[in-house]
C-alpha cells in the first residue's frame, strides 16, 4: 500500500512565497513591457492624430490652390478680353483721330458750298413765282448772316441751309391759301386772298371777286384771270384751308411747248 506524501503547512507556506516572489518577479519584468506598450500606444496615437492634421492641412491646401488655379484661369481670360478691348480702343482712337483731322480739311470745303447753296436758294427765290416773297427772302437773308456768324458751328449751319431747301421742296407739292398785300400795275392791293397750288399756279382775289389775277411765269407779270374760273379758285382756297376735302379742279396754267 502507497503512502501520499502530504504536504506540511511548512512547506504551503513556502510555496505560496515562492509563488508570490515569483509573481512579483514577473509582474516587474512585465510592467516595463507594459509600460512601453503604452507609450507606444500613446505615441501613436499622437503621430495618427498629427498625420489626420497633416492630411487636413493637405486637403485644404489643395482646395486653395485649385480655387487659385480656377481663379488664375479667369484673369487670365479677364485680362485677355481686357488686352482685346484696349487693342479695339486704340484702333477707334487712331479712326478718330483720323476723322478729326479730316474735319479740318473737309469744314474748308463745306463753308464755301454752303455760301454757293445759299446763294442758289436766293436765285431760286427770285427766278420763282412770287409768292410768301419777303418771307422766303427773309430766310435767305438769315442764312447770309448765319454763314458769317462765328458763334454757329459748321454743322448748325448746314442743317438750317439744308432745312431751308427742303422747305422750298414742300412748296413745290402743297397748296396754300394765305393773305397779304400786293402792288400791282401801281395799285395796292391789301389783304387780299392768295390761292398758290405747288409752283404751277399763284392766283389772288380780292374779297368783292372784283379783281381776279393769276401770275405768268412765262411774262413774269400779274394779269387778269378769265371770272369763269372764280368758283374753282374759291373751292381750291377752301381745300387749302382743310374746309372741304381734295378734289378736282380748274387752275390757269401754260401749256407746254414741245422741246426743240
Amino acid at each position: 500500500m502507497k503512502r501520499h506524501n502530504i504536504a506540511t503547512p511548512s512547506r504551503l507556506i513556502a510555496l505560496m512565497a515562492a509563488l508570490m516572489i515569483s509573481g512579483t518577479l514577473f509582474a516587474q519584468q512585465v510592467e516595463p513591457i507594459i509600460e512601453t506598450s503604452r507609450e507606444a500606444v500613446d505615441d501613436t496615437a499622437q503621430s495618427q492624430e498629427q498625420i489626420d492634421q497633416v492630411d487636413a492641412r493637405i486637403q485644404t491646401l489643395l482646395s486653395e490652390f485649385r480655387a487659385n488655379l480656377k481663379q488664375l484661369e479667369q484673369l487670365n481670360r479677364y485680362n485677355a478680353s481686357q488686352r482685346r478691348q484696349v487693342e479695339a480702343q486704340r484702333r477707334e482712337i487712331a479712326s478718330l483721330t483720323e476723322d478729326i483731322n479730316n474735319i479740318a480739311s473737309l469744314q474748308r470745303a463745306v463753308q464755301p458750298l454752303m455760301e454757293d447753296m445759299v446763294t442758289g436758294l436766293g436765285e431760286l427765290v427770285e427766278a420763282d413765282v412770287p409768292f410768301l416773297i419777303e418771307e422766303r427772302r427773309d430766310r435767305v437773308q438769315r442764312l447770309k448772316e448765319i454763314m458769317d456768324d462765328p458763334e454757329r458751328s459748321p454743322a448748325q449751319r448746314y442743317r438750317l441751309v439744308v432745312e431751308a431747301y427742303q422747305i422750298e421742296n414742300e412748296y413745290g407739292r402743297t397748296i396754300e391759301s394765305y393773305r397779304g398785300n400786293i402792288d400791282v400795275d401801281g395799285r395796292n392791293y391789301e389783304n387780299v386772298e392768295f390761292l398758290r397750288v405747288g409752283r404751277v399756279a399763284l392766283v389772288f382775289k380780292t374779297d368783292d371777286d372784283e379783281v381776279l389775277k393769276y401770275y405768268n411765269v412765262d411774262t413774269r407779270s400779274w394779269e387778269d384771270l378769265d371770272k369763269s374760273f372764280l368758283p374753282a379758285i374759291k373751292r381750291g382756297s377752301r381745300v387749302a384751308r382743310e374746309q372741304i376735302p381734295p378734289e378736282l379742279m380748274y387752275i390757269p396754267t401754260v401749256a407746254p411747248e414741245e422741246a426743240n
